[in-house]
């Protein structure tokens, strides 16, 4: 445990703090000046001098006394307020004298003033409905300081290392400008990139849909989202910044980026390169590259999805492992005109990221028979290019009606190489199999979406009809070869080869989907806060998929097809579906309930053998929602939502594929749709006053008549996976925890606690034996954050797990064990305009029977920063990234009777130096 004992020696350094005396006070009496009388109840306030926020408050007792104790040493503001009085506001600070007496207060009637000037503060917080607004020069940061650094020093809202924000205790998946999306819905191009000093007001509100927004239905679906609102003197002129770093091991990275704003016109460019597993501007990208496959959506929907089974899918996201070489770019423009009755949003990203490294995985299948054994070794060289363009165009016919027009294309490449090696033992350690396998695979997808979206609201209030088209087409062409050999040993003496499989194939795979939906929305008001919402929707899909492997001849090409792995399909369906929502709301009551029902018919013919394939079948969704708001900041959320799961398309009739000989799968066409019961709750409540909040969420889940996997295990090793249905038990998933959050004033510390647990109950048929796994997962986190203007900040979390899971063909082995987490990071600002910083990560994940060695590991960075001008605008830097060299890429997890320990190549210790140059004129600014 020394590694843990370092982190906490950490931890303890990134926790030092200066401890305030906290015996100080003031006191005094409110009178009125002219009449001498005493005002009770007056509104007695403290404000910090530093930014206006709200420290203490009272009211004056009889005889107009006031008294606030238990103060901190500090500069303060006081506020006095009572009704047709003028505010009386005195500055003062607690330093040497412990008491202090303001005597009489006179407050002046307004009436009585004629010339005099009312002084009044700066609000830093106001609520608006249901929207928090903050007001950005009230609250202090670093010069030249950017969007991500003042959102941190906002009540209520964190951001993490990465970037990512999370507002009163929901993650936020939005940050606009102006109202406008910057480049797609991407936060940390705004975070990272704005300065703050640009930034009049931050608005945080949970955006409802647009479907929610049009008609005034609450329909469940919010997303939490920050609005930049930036100066007037902000919106004209140019500002970015360019970055550029060199470091030890051959890593590198550089970014530059220019925004240019004229008014409502914005536009902007960057462009980054590197192999330091930064792949983007962002900490999220949604993006996925890969082959296609055709699935089923729970409303019957058909398409192609990314991931076929004869290619490794390949996540556009860098996600950790392997060494990364990334290169994008992209240009935005938007802009509002005609009195804003129209605009336009457009973007084009380009982008290139090339990943090689190494996997290794051990998996333990705990079968009725016993236990096997599997490892397995992958080398992976996958190269992805892509580049799209989308735009999004507004115009408002009249004052009722607004149109609006969206396309998006996309041009995608992909060239990956896999070469594995794995081998299979049985619990005593007999050899049953190995196999040495190469896939290539070369892939380019074209994808184009239309859609248009024309809102009426009608006289009536409530009333309104909305219509929303869509087109779409995806086409896909891959070609690559297969090189597999598999040995399968005899299974009374050890090592003897039995017999030995060998394939040799090239493939390729055409597949082409195109799309059109349309939804017709219709809401009526029935009484007095009761509404209806009608919609209809017609989706028709029509698809070709034509799969080919070809075995070499005797001259060397590979011209012999197989049919055995071939086919060429083509698929046609049609979807209609109807649904009513009744939506009930008062000033605090919000009840919406009522149920979508889908008619869907499939038809899918094998031109290879003229067999035809149809399915017809209904899903029915059923909902119910009911939200109570004890106020703007406290509320209550119960709900229930129904959904049929249709078997896909691989579960019933799936395509033959040979590239991994040891696991087969095969289709059963007589499965039946399962249907999930899910209900959830949520309480949030929020005191801004005193930055404290708390969210209590739960959800629970069961699945009757559930598909699960049927898996046969032969001797050898080798096994065929089949879904089936299971009519007499129910698979059940929950999660539930609390977020709590809250301001320590007296030590100016932001603290804040997380409970979380969620577990399973699965079920799984091996060798036609009944499986049941159960799963369970408890965690906790305890984390404190404080910041200092131009001295210090810090921020540490830590907390355990306990993880259970259990099979019960295998009692005997399971996966039990206790886990251990902890970040902590802090900045030193010191004289001469440098900046120290560092943070670290520590995990540890006990021994259990099934892995009977302990995993621990403690990431430290650090960097150094100097910077120059008055501005502070240039910035040399020293970093290092990994300084104990111990970043071991590591995962464990468990799946009805497997047990899986994957490792794999991930960046390690390296050292950088930065050079960060950026540039403003905007407005007034130099």
């Amino acid at each position: 445990m020394k590694r843990l004992f370092l982190f906490l020696v950490f931890l303890g350094l990134c926790s030092l703090t200066s401890f305030a005396q906290n015996d100080y006070s003031i006191k005094g009496v409110v009178t009125d000046t002219s009449s001498s009388l005493t005002l009770n109840n007056t509104s007695v306030s403290i404000l910090n001098a530093q930014d206006s926020m709200l420290y203490k408050y009272t009211r004056a007792a009889n005889g107009g006394k006031f008294m606030l104790s238990d103060l901190e040493k500090g500069n303060y503001i006081l506020l006095v307020t009572y009704p047709k009085y003028a505010d009386y506001v005195e500055k003062f600070t607690l330093d040497s004298v412990k008491e202090i007496d303001f005597g009489d207060l006179n407050l002046f009637l307004k009436s009585q003033l004629l010339e005099e000037v009312i002084i009044t503060g700066r609000q830093p917080i106001t609520i608006k409905g249901d929207t928090t607004e903050y007001d950005a020069a009230s609250f202090k940061v670093q010069p030249n300081a950017k969007v991500e650094d003042l959102l941190k020093q906002l009540p209520g809202i964190q951001v993490d290392k990465d970037g990512k924000i999370t507002a009163q205790g929901q993650t936020v998946n939005k940050v606009l400008v102006d109202g406008e999306e910057f480049f797609g819905d991407d936060p940390t191009l705004v975070t990272k990139n704005i300065r703050s000093d640009m930034v009049d007001k931050v608005q945080l509100y949970d955006k409802q849909s647009d479907q929610a927004a049009f008609t005034g239905v609450d329909d469940g679906q919010k997303a939490k989202t920050i609005n930049i609102q930036l100066k007037e003197d902000s919106k004209k002129g140019y500002f970015g910044k360019v970055d550029a770093g060199v470091g030890t091991e051959d890593f590198y990275q550089g970014q530059a980026m220019i925004n240019k704003f004229k008014g409502k016109e914005k536009m902007s460019a960057y462009g980054t390169i590197g192999n330091t597993g930064k792949v983007g501007l962002g900490w999220r990208d949604s993006d996925k590259y890969g082959s296609s496959s055709l699935e089923l959506s729970d409303d019957g929907g058909m398409f192609f999805s990314s991931g076929g089974d004869d290619l490794e899918s390949f996540n556009g996201q860098y996600n950790g492992q392997g060494i990364p070489l990334a290169r994008t770019g992209g240009v935005h423009y938007d802009n509002k005109w005609n009195s804003d009755k129209q605009s336009i949003n457009t973007n084009y990203k380009i982008g290139t990221l090339d990943v090689d490294g190494t996997r290794s995985n051990i998996v333990q299948r705990n079968l009725p028979s016993g236990v096997i054994n599997d490892r397995s070794d992958e080398r992976f060289d996958n190269h992805m290019f892509r580049h799209k363009l989308d735009a999004k165009y507004d115009i408002r016919l009249d004052s009722t009606t607004n149109l609006r027009i969206t396309v998006d294309g996309t041009l995608k490449n992909s060239d990956t190489e896999n070469n594995y090696t794995s081998e299979s033992r049985n619990g005593d350690g007999m050899l049953l199999n190995n196999n040495e396998r190469s896939i290539t695979n070369s892939v380019d997808d074209r994808i184009f979406n239309a859609s248009a979206l024309l809102t009426k609201k009608f006289k009536k209030v409530g009333r309104s009809f909305s219509v929303n088209l869509n087109q779409s087409s995806n086409t896909s062409k891959a070609n690559g070869f297969l090189h597999s050999s598999t040995n399968y040993f005899n299974r009374q003496t050890d090592g003897v080869i039995d017999s030995v499989q060998n394939d040799d194939q090239y493939k390729t795979n055409d597949v082409v989907n195109n799309a059109f939906r349309s939804n017709v929305t219709y809401t009526e008001p029935l009484v007095k806060n009761l509404a209806v919402v009608l919609n209809y929707g017609l989706t028709i899909n029509s698809g070709h998929s034509n799969r080919q492997s070809f075995n070499q001849s005797a001259d060397g090409n590979y011209n012999i097809l197989d049919s055995l792995y071939s086919n060429d399909y083509k698929l046609d369906q049609t979807s209609n579906q109807v649904g009513a929502i009744f939506n009930y709301k008062t000033a605090k009551t919000d009840v919406n309930f009522g149920a979508k029902v889908s008619d869907v018919k499939f038809k899918q013919l094998d031109q290879y053998t003229d067999n035809l394939f149809t399915r017809n079948f209904t899903n029915f969704n059923p909902q119910i929602n009911y939200q109570y708001k004890f106020s703007q900041q406290k509320s209550i959320r119960i709900g229930y939502n129904g959904n049929n799961t249709q078997p896909n398309i691989n579960q019933i009739q799936p395509v033959r594929v040979n590239t991994d000989p040891l696991n087969i799968v095969l289709g059963n066409p007589d499965l039946k749709p399962s249907f999930t019961n899910r209900f959830n709750m949520s309480y949030y409540s929020y005191k801004v006053l005193s930055n404290q909040y708390i969210n209590f969420y739960g959800s629970y889940s069961f699945t009757t008549n559930p598909i699960v996997s049927n898996t046969v295990t032969d001797a050898s090793g080798a096994s065929t996976y089949r879904s089936d249905n299971l009519k007499d038990k129910n698979t059940a998933n929950f999660y539930g925890g609390m977020y709590a959050g809250k301001k320590i004033k007296k030590l100016d510390l932001q603290v804040g606690l997380n409970l979380g647990t969620n577990g399973n109950v699965y079920y799984n048929l091996t060798n036609n034996d009944l499986n049941q796994t159960k799963s369970y997962n408890y965690s906790g986190e305890l984390s404190v954050s404080k910041y200092k203007e131009k001295k210090y900040d810090f921020n540490l979390s830590i907390g355990p797990s306990y993880n259970t899971s259990e099979s019960s063909l295998q009692p005997d082995f399971n996966n039990n064990g206790w886990g251990l987490n902890g970040n902590a990071g802090f900045n030193i600002y010191l004289p001469g305009k440098i900046q120290i910083g560092s943070d670290g990560n520590y995990m540890y994940t006990q021994a259990t029977q099934s892995f009977d060695e302990n995993f621990e590991r403690f990431i430290l960075n650090a960097h150094i920063t100097k910077k120059f001008f008055k501005e502070e605008n240039l910035h040399f830097t020293i970093s290092g990234n990994d300084l104990l060299n111990q970043n071991v890429g590591f995962n464990r997890s468990a799946f009805n009777n497997t047990i899986s320990q994957s490792s794999y190549t991930t960046i390690r210790r390296y050292f950088m130096f930065s050079v960060i140059w950026e540039f403003n004129k905007m407005g007034t600014k130099p």
